[in-house]
């Protein structure tokens, strides 16, 4: 079973929250490095690093990272080392950032994409 990653800060909060819960009823097993409450002051750094150095280290497969826009998550994702994080609001760049950029963490902005594309 494929292990995916999922962290969020207050930007992206409940897109976590849905996308964890689509993810498990989908047959994944979702390791969520938080945020694990809705609180304004959170920023992403303190849950997108401990996720990518996870995915990093072989802990998780995969790993979904979600702020506001997206641009922190994958900026801060991409500073660990083995980790190929893509902004990603669309379905083309999804695949092709999959199987032509070997990239393993989706950065989704909650306040750029809906629920259902995502």
């Amino acid at each position: 079973m494929m292990r995916v990653g999922i962290a969020a800060d207050h930007g992206g909060f409940a897109l976590k929250e849905q996308l964890a819960e689509l993810l498990r009823g989908s047959g994944y097993e979702v390791v969520d490095f938080g945020a694990h409450k809705l609180s304004p002051g959170d920023d992403y750094p303190d849950f997108v690093i401990p996720l990518a150095k996870a995915l990093a280290a072989g802990k998780v497969d995969r790993g979904v990272a979600i702020c506001g826009s997206g641009v922190g998550a994958s900026v801060a994702a991409n500073k660990v080392a083995g980790v190929g994080a893509g902004l990603i609001h669309d379905v083309f760049s999804a695949h092709q950032g999959v199987e032509d950029d070997n990239m393993n963490v989706f950065c989704l902005g909650e306040r750029v994409i809906g629920p259902a594309l995502a």
